[in-house]
């Protein structure tokens, strides 16, 4: 069965709008590699600062791939896997934007039951 990745970015509120900004320029960055079946950015809606970035895989062993290779230049210079999506990309002249999330952790689960809606 699959595996799941959620990061977890602590993300104050005056840079949300950075943070969704920043994966909403990021798309197509991880869709087309091998192994990979779905992302949600999940904003959060009751009084806390965390998001969490939701990512299905096939395997541990296409994400690591993934990691290894594309994540690894989506992420550098973040602190935790994932986080970089929320650092943004150099700029000209090569200094990073500020960081939109002040922290980040990588929980990691194995799908052991799933259901979809009924079909008639």
């Amino acid at each position: 069965m699959s595996i799941v990745k959620i990061n977890v970015l602590t993300v104050p509120e005056e840079q949300r709008e950075t943070l969704e900004k920043r994966f909403a320029a990021r798309a197509g960055a991880v869709e087309g590699s091998d192994g990979f079946e779905w992302f949600e950015l999940l904003r959060p809606v009751e009084g806390t600062d965390t998001y969490l970035v939701y990512t299905r895989w096939r395997s541990e062993e296409d994400f690591q791939a993934w990691m290894s290779g594309r994540g690894q230049a989506a992420h550098a210079g973040a602190s935790g896997a994932g986080a970089g999506s929320a650092q943004g990309h150099a700029a000209e002249g090569g200094e990073r934007p500020k960081p939109a999330a002040t922290g980040a952790t990588l929980w990691s689960f194995e799908v052991v039951q799933q259901a979809g809606p009924k079909q008639d």
